[in-house]
Parts: structure tokens; C-alpha cells; sequence
């Protein structure tokens, strides 16, 4: 019986040693007029290395999300799928996405590198503001997904089965080098800070460059409930705050129902509706944020072109279909966008209005046609992407007006403007990462071409130490590059995936290789497009051939680039640290009223 004490005794001390191990570096001696605040920056996370055990434990991250999908009940909890896990989903066109992106690059993902200067220099910063605020601040870092295992909100939430008779996460390919089964049995960064005796916890959240969106949603709720536990075992009172959300409009907005609602559940039978200027997000709102921004799109200006002739366009994710009954990421964005624009527009007073527009990615399509339940697909006048479902809060209608475009249009119309530079920025992501240096690039190059880009005539060997650039043959490359033969079926050979043409049988682009009535997969060939000199905008294949030394019938004739990421991680962090005082600051002033 002493044994059993004994072992259960370290069991319970085991968690607040590793946690003050862990916190060694910022933990103050206990004062009981200095108030313990953790703070969580949360960001979206990946992979800072292509490999397939990290892809195979981001998919189980992803899955583990909507509980009420048919992949989290059927899949993610039964064993025998592990092995084939990375067969569902858009796993197989992720996989030869990644492969070419983090190649290009050298092989590194910077974004996780910048996330850990970042946590590093906000650390400083608060600890340093200690004293005057009369505060033990902790700091630690929260993500949506991460093969670091110990940054998702909480684990064993995923080792745990998550339904009945489901099995234990533990899953290691025989090819997976260093693997722990067990990866999954850890501390997250909450009962990491409430193992420390935090009085509350702070999110401060980066995900989407400070726009509330369902990905953080998914962490704040996790966090929420692990801390619920904790206060009702503990009888203590630890709350959590999120500085992008003060007044809690996600929570507000959510739409109740008897079991937990989401997505896969389908259209809520109850959505609360709330008036979102009742709600606002402090952190996308700050200029300071758009200036962060700014400051990227000003050095990718051209001294030669005149600002008249110079435009901006600011490119965008959406949200996932369903999610408009609760999540404001659009109209968080359209507030950066906004003021960004009126910040250019301030400063640049000779750009026009409307060469400084909002654009977003492609989305799926209805086909009537699909056999089944489900009639959404990718398509190529979507450019086969699934990113760009875009809805107001509780609206059936996206951004209108200078905001309203996909990005294939909203060049169209810049090119038509007479523009001769044009600065791409995406002011949801903060961090360079192969999204913004490989991924863009190419779909911006197969609209308006790859020589276009400002840093083609000199390469940039440092960012693609092999190549210089980043643009691919084709894009997307993950396609199938077989196609079915025109007269026999039964035969394949080669796709064309040249804008001019191939010479053969096979067109340009080549042909869905399924029927109508069965929905396109994410490796059909025709959503295939050649990354040619000059692109698809503007060129007609019955007019004549492409050249690929000069632009041809109404093809862009000027340059683009990329805007730069802001890479102070100083000013970014002492900015998040403000934006927690501030909150603090106003919270106390709440309830002092």
C-alpha cells in the first residue's frame, strides 16, 4: 500500500516538475500580489521538413477536428486504416505537392524557424515588462497543427480514442525513422501552464495574420475545455482570453444544438445571429498590423514605374464551406485589406483606387451531374483548387465591389487597367513559408507568366538554391500525366502540358479523363495548366502559337513580384506584446465598471 501511495504521488508531481523544467526560464517565485499569466501564441503550424510521417501526423491533426465527420468516426480511431491513412482526403495530391515545394526551397520550411524567433523575442519582451506590470508572464507557443507533437492544444485528446471501441493512437511505418508510438501521450502547452499555477491564460493569435478564424476556434475550444476540467477538479477559477476575440463573438455566434455541431453536421437547425460590429478584433483592426504589411509591398516597388501605373493585389484564403454560421474571417480580412489600401493610398497619393484590389483562391463547383450525394468538385475555370469559399458571417454572399475578385480575375483586370507592376501580397500569412515562395508563384505565373517576375532575370539562389525560382513546368504538379488515348480508352500516353500545343493526339489542356456523372479527383490531368513566359490571361490557342520570348496577342507585358514578409521578429513580437497590455488593460477596466 505505501508502493501504491508513493507511485501515485510522483504521478501527480511528475506533471509540475516537467512543466517548471520546461518554464525554468521565465518562472518567477511565487508573490501573491503578482498575478500569473500565461500566453499562448497560436499559429496555423506544418512541417518545417517534407516527410511522410510528418504529413501522415498533420492528417490525423486535421481529422481529429470535426468530430462529427465521417473520416474522425470511421477512420482515425481504427487501426487498420493507419496504414493507408494518407489515401484519403487530399493526402496524394499534398504529398506531391509538398515533395516539389520544400524541394525548391532546399528542403526547409523557414515558417517554423520564424515562429520560434518570434515566441523567443515576445518571451523577452514580456519578461522584461514584468515589473512595471506586475505580472509572471509565461509564454508558450499553441498550434492547429505541428509534428512537434507537445504544440497542439491537447494531445492525449488524439491518443485517447475519440469514440467508442476505437483504438489508441499509436501508429509508427515501418520506414519512419525515430518514431515514438507514444508521441501522442504528452503535455500541451495548457496543462503545461496550468501544471505551473497560472491564473489565466492569454491567446494571442497569428493563425491568419490576426483574423479570427475556425482553425484558432478549434484550439481556443480544446483549451477551454481542458481548463473547465482542471477549475472542477482543482475547485479553482483559471479562465482563458483571447486577445483577437475579446467579447467573444465565435462563442456568441456558434450555433447551438443537443450534440456538439460542425461542419459535417450540416446546416444548424438553431445559428445565432449577432451584430459583428458589437464584436470587434482589436489585433486586425491595429494599423500597426497593415503596416507590417505595407512596409513588404513598398520594397517590391519598381523605381522606374510610375506609381499610376504600379498596383497591388492582396490574395486570400477563405474559410471552410459551412463555416460562415460562426467564423468572421472575411470580414476580419477586408478590414487589412482595407487598411492597407488606404494606407498606400494615403502615402501614394498618385495610385489609382482601382489598381489596388482584393483577390481569392479558386473553390469548388456544383455538377449537377455527380451520381451520389455529394456534387461539389474541383474544376479548371476554379484553376482546381478548393481554397476560396468565401462568405460574410451568417451571409450566403462574399466581398463585393474592389474585393469581390478570384485572383485569375483580378489580374485580368489589372492587366486591362494598363498596369506595368503589380505587387502580390497575401496579408493572412505573416511568416515566409513554401506557401508564399513557391506555391503563389506558380499560380500567379501560369496567369500572367513566369518571366514577368522581378527576380528573373537575376535568380534568387539563395531562396531556390538549385533552380533560382520557383515556378514549375506545370501547375499544379501533383496531376496524373497519363491520359487516356482520344480514339482508344483502353491505351494511355502522355498528356500535353504545353500552352501551345504537343503536336500529337493529346490537346492543350488535356481532357477531364472521367465522365460527367463521376466527381474529378484532385490528380485529373485537366486541372493541369503549363507555367508558361507569359501566361494564360490574354491568349487565345486559335490565334496563333505562344512565344516565349515576348507577350503575344493581349498577354501581360509588365512585371510582378511577391511582396516581402515582414522579418523583424522584434517589432512583431513587441506588437503582440502591446496587444496582450492593452488587453489586460481593458479587461481591468471592464470590471471595474
Amino acid at each position: 500500500m505505501i508502493k501504491i501511495r508513493i507511485y501515485l504521488s510522483i504521478l501527480i508531481v511528475m506533471p509540475l516538475i516537467n512543466a517548471c523544467t520546461y518554464y525554468s526560464d521565465q518562472l518567477r517565485s511565487n508573490d501573491s500580489e503578482r498575478e500569473r499569466v500565461g500566453v499562448l501564441v497560436v499559429s496555423h503550424g506544418g512541417n518545417e521538413v517534407f516527410n511522410e510521417m510528418g504529413i501522415w501526423d498533420v492528417t490525423v491533426q486535421i481529422f481529429s477536428y470535426d468530430e462529427n465527420s465521417p473520416l474522425y468516426r470511421s477512420i482515425l480511431w481504427n487501426s487498420e486504416f493507419w496504414p493507408r491513412l494518407l489515401n484519403y482526403g487530399n493526402a496524394q495530391k499534398n504529398l506531391g505537392k509538398y515533395a516539389f515545394e520544400y524541394e525548391r526551397i532546399g528542403g526547409i520550411d523557414p515558417y517554423p524557424a520564424s515562429k520560434r524567433k518570434l515566441t523567443k523575442e515576445l518571451k523577452k519582451i514580456l519578461n522584461q515588462m514584468e515589473n512595471s506590470e506586475k505580472f509572471d508572464f509565461v509564454v508558450d507557443n499553441m498550434t492547429w497543427i505541428s509534428p512537434e507533437i507537445n504544440e497542439i492544444a491537447h494531445p492525449r485528446r488524439l491518443y485517447n480514442p475519440g469514440v467508442e471501441s476505437g483504438s489508441t493512437l499509436r501508429f509508427c511505418d515501418d520506414d519512419w525513422g525515430r518514431c515514438k508510438l507514444d508521441r501522442y501521450d504528452v503535455d500541451g502547452p495548457v496543462e503545461r501552464l496550468l501544471a505551473v499555477d497560472v491564473d489565466r491564460i492569454i491567446m494571442i493569435d497569428l493563425t491568419t495574420a490576426g483574423a479570427r478564424f475556425s482553425k484558432t476556434y478549434d484550439t481556443y475550444r480544446i483549451a477551454k475545455s481542458l481548463i473547465e476540467e482542471h477549475n472542477e477538479e482543482n475547485s479553482d477559477n483559471v479562465v482563458i482570453e483571447w486577445v483577437n476575440d475579446p467579447k467573444r463573438a465565435m462563442d456568441a455566434s456558434y450555433p447551438i444544438a443537443d450534440n456538439p455541431w460542425s461542419r459535417s453536421s450540416g446546416p444548424p437547425s438553431s445559428n445565432p445571429i449577432i451584430e459583428l460590429d458589437n464584436f470587434p478584433n482589436p489585433v486586425i483592426a491595429d494599423t500597426r498590423l497593415a503596416a507590417f504589411q505595407l512596409d513588404g509591398i513598398e520594397k517590391r516597388f519598381k523605381d522606374e514605374i510610375a506609381m499610376s501605373q504600379t498596383a497591388v493585389l492582396m490574395l486570400n484564403h477563405g474559410i471552410f464551406p459551412g463555416n460562415e454560421v460562426y467564423d468572421p474571417k472575411i470580414n476580419d480580412t477586408l478590414i487589412l485589406n482595407r487598411n492597407i489600401k488606404e494606407m498606400l493610398l494615403d502615402k501614394y497619393p498618385t495610385m489609382k483606387s482601382e489598381n489596388i484590389i482584393g483577390g481569392w483562391f479558386g473553390d469548388l463547383i456544383m455538377n449537377e451531374s455527380i451520381e451520389g450525394r455529394s456534387k461539389l468538385e474541383r474544376s479548371r475555370e476554379m484553376r482546381g483548387e478548393n481554397l476560396g469559399y468565401i462568405r460574410l458571417l451568417d451571409q450566403k454572399e462574399g466581398p463585393g465591389g474592389d474585393m469581390k475578385y478570384r485572383y485569375w480575375e483580378a489580374l485580368e483586370e489589372l492587366k486591362n487597367n494598363d498596369v506595368n507592376h503589380i505587387v502580390i501580397v497575401f496579408p493572412q500569412i505573416m511568416e515566409n513559408s513554401v506557401l508564399n515562395l513557391v506555391e503563389v508563384p506558380n499560380q500567379i505565373a501560369k496567369e500572367i507568366g513566369y518571366k514577368g517576375w522581378l527576380d528573373f532575370d537575376g535568380y534568387d539562389f539563395e531562396t531556390y538554391p538549385k533552380i533560382g525560382h520557383p515556378f514549375a513546368d506545370y501547375w499544379g504538379v501533383w496531376v496524373n500525366t497519363s491520359c487516356k488515348n482520344i480514339d482508344d480508352p483502353n491505351i494511355t500516353e502522355p498528356c500535353c502540358l504545353n500552352m501551345g500545343g504537343c503536336g500529337g493526339d493529346q490537346p492543350y489542356p488535356p481532357l477531364r479523363q472521367v465522365g460527367l456523372t463521376e466527381k474529378l479527383d484532385d490528380l485529373d490531368p485537366s486541372l493541369g495548366y503549363d507555367v508558361s513566359a507569359y501566361g494564360h490571361l490574354g491568349y487565345d490557342p486559335d490565334l496563333g502559337l505562344p512565344n516565349d520570348d515576348f507577350p503575344v496577342q493581349d498577354q501581360y507585358t509588365g512585371s510582378w513580384a511577391m511582396w516581402d514578409v515582414n522579418e523583424d521578429h522584434r517589432a512583431v513580437a513587441q506588437f503582440l506584446a502591446d496587444k496582450v497590455i492593452e488587453h489586460i488593460e481593458f479587461n481591468s477596466k471592464e470590471s471595474d465598471r
